[in-house]
């Protein structure tokens, strides 16, 4: 028997409901709101077969151990993402993307990360297990729909792990705001891994060491540091930016 578990926020709900629409046992929404965005999200329901019940705020509150779940709350089967690495890495061959976490240990940053990762087209977000945050109903809603799409691998041991990837001639390349490469002249191989550090601290010191690559992303206004998942996502949209070709250009 699937482990169940509670999501909460319209785009986490209604997420599962696109996606995975048997896999909702319980719904839960506001009887207080009458709003359009409401309205839309009952038909998204009604559409998938799902029944929400009306229930006051108070106990969506108990049921998302939280006030910040928009007056939409499920009960459902975890979505089994489990992937084993060494395969992915192989089936992902040369158009492999990862994006590597060290030390990002808030929820609402890991939700980010998974949705530009989702947005991007990474194949897996990994972290290490004693320095990271596990999945969560507060990712889940901050990532909107990417904690159903992107595995999210946790590794014991992190600096090992990124050798096992060299040694499946992966590039890794770490963003480090002192590297002496900048993100827009660097040059890169693929498959690559990103690796990021969380915002203040950065990336650790063997983790550093274990890196490929050092790049920084340039700053052009008065701030010196950006949101772990800001970082990620200009990281994921230049390598992807450069994978691609442009539109209407001919094919080489």
């Amino acid at each position: 028997m699937a482990k169940q578990k509670i999501i909460y926020g319209f785009h986490a709900v209604a997420s599962r409901l696109r996606r995975h629409p048997a896999t909702v046992h319980e719904l839960y929404v506001d009887e207080t709101r009458q709003d359009s965005r409401m309205r839309d999200f009952l038909a998204l329901a009604q559409a998938a077969g799902a029944r929400p019940r009306q229930v006051a705020g108070q106990r969506l509150n108990g049921l998302a151990g939280t006030s910040r779940h928009q007056g939409v709350v499920a009960q459902v089967d975890e979505v089994d993402l489990r992937v084993d690495l060494d395969d992915l890495v192989v089936e992902a061959g040369a158009d492999l993307l990862l994006l590597v976490l060290d030390g990002v240990q808030d929820p609402h940053n890991l939700g980010a990360c998974l949705r530009v990762a989702d947005a991007m087209g990474a194949h897996a977000v990994l972290a290490p297990r004693d320095r990271a945050v596990p999945l969560s109903p507060t990712v889940a809603k901050v990532a909107s729909g990417a904690a159903e799409t992107v595995p999210y691998v946790m590794v014991t041991n992190l600096a090992r792990t990124l050798r096992d990837l060299k040694d499946h001639a992966v590039w890794v390349v770490g963003a480090d705001d002192q590297a002496a490469d900048d993100l827009f002249t660097a040059s890169f191989q693929r498959p690559m891994a990103w690796v990021l550090g969380a915002e203040g601290s950065g990336l650790r010191r063997l983790t550093r060491e274990t890196c490929d690559q050092l790049v920084r992303i340039p700053m052009f206004g008065s701030v010196e540091s950006l949101n772990v998942s800001v970082a990620a996502g200009i990281c994921l949209y230049e390598s992807r930016r450069r994978s691609e070709p442009r539109a209407g250009s001919a094919a080489p």
